[in-house]
């Protein structure tokens, strides 16, 4: 299975890096990047196709590695010897699940560092930067203290930021407090807020105080410099990890914000390990369909890992549609294509078990 493993996942990251150069190609050449920007732009964008590449993967192993043995009856073989068919199948499920992991550990700790880098690059080629830029418009929280910090644009001396909320839950004090700021600088390890407006709270969310300042200053985070604390502000979903996704979803929860934008942060959540899980349902449903089909040839094979891994993107696609519309629990959204590939495996494997 292993060799059929590494052409398909080759063949599909192949597909997805020239998919990505077409997607960009007119902004790249009109900006006239220069090559190490554009080698640089592609190829970190490769590890966002982690989640769709390993499943399909998975999937077109088994069907062609499985339906090798079906066609050469050697699985016929050792049924007749009395050996049970979940037995037959326990190494291919076991590669499943290791793909699994694996596939889980590059979506969240390798993918969204990559996918930032890619992004940046693309924001550099561009705006004919020398340097890496900031994306605008993020949130970034001190896991020390419990501020949420809001930003909604970097100034180029990448020191003064414009549009600032800062939000400090009720941790040493019964009030919970929001100051805002049109201007702010970053001075040392501070940051100091011009014209600062101040709202406290109280517990049942009536306001207890509010004043403005002519200047506040807010500590960094702990041992952290300007650049750190910017650089270390994730820029869209992809590019967080499950820890800043969780965050992220606090912070706006505690903010009373919601509607789409918290859902979709819900479900690409919840993706983080669903998207991964579905290389061991992939393994799952194509050894009972190898049984079936093995002996009509590689051809199906390759047929059947398109169909069925199509019929699972557009599941998919579906159902997070309903997620971000309200119409679905997200989490549950996210999880549902998973649940029906997986139960209709299991129903094929029951069938050719007896």
């Amino acid at each position: 299975m292993i060799p059929p493993f590494m052409f398909s996942l080759a063949a599909f990251l192949l597909f997805w890096f020239i998919n990505i150069f077409f997607l960009a190609a007119d902004y790249i050449i009109n900006a006239h990047a220069p090559f190490f920007l554009l080698v640089r732009f592609l190829l970190f964008r490769i590890p966002q196709a982690t989640p769709y590449a390993f499943p399909f993967a998975c999937l077109f192993a088994t069907l062609m590695g499985f339906g090798r043995l079906v066609a050469d009856n050697e699985i016929a073989v050792m049924r007749t010897s009395g050996i049970t068919f979940i037995r037959i199948c326990r190494y291919p499920l076991i590669l499943g699940f290791l793909m699994f992991g694996l596939a889980y550990v590059i979506n969240d700790s390798i993918a969204p560092k990559a996918v930032e880098m890619s992004t940046r690059t693309f924001y550099q080629i561009v705006y004919h930067t020398s340097e890496l830029p900031i994306i605008p418009q993020f949130f970034r929280k001190d896991d020390t203290t419990g501020r949420v910090f809001y930003v909604g644009n970097i100034e180029p001396n990448h020191k003064t930021m414009d549009d600032v909320m800062i939000f400090e839950n009720a941790v040493y004090s019964p009030f919970k407090q929001v100051t805002t700021a049109e201007r702010a600088d970053i001075q040392g390890q501070s940051l100091v807020l011009k014209n600062a407006r101040v709202v406290r709270f109280k517990p049942n969310g009536s306001i207890e105080e509010y004043h403005t300042a002519g200047v506040i200053e807010v500590g960094l985070p702990v041992g952290e410099t300007a650049d750190e604390f910017l650089n270390s502000a994730p820029s869209d979903n992809f590019t967080m990890n499950s820890k800043q996704l969780k965050n992220q979803i606090t912070a706006m929860q505690i903010n009373g914000q919601g509607g789409s934008s918290l859902d979709l942060l819900k479900i690409t959540l919840a993706q983080k390990l669903a998207f991964p899980c579905a290389s061991f349902i992939a393994v799952i449903i194509a050894l009972p369909l190898a049984v079936r089909f093995g002996r009509k040839g590689r051809t199906l094979g390759i047929a059947l890992s398109i169909v069925v891994f199509f019929l699972y993107y557009i599941l998919m696609s579906a159902f997070v549609a309903l997620g971000r519309n309200e119409a679905l629990n997200p989490y549950l959204a996210a999880w549902i294509p998973n649940m029906i590939v997986a139960s209709a495996g299991a129903m094929l494997f029951w069938q050719v078990e007896h």
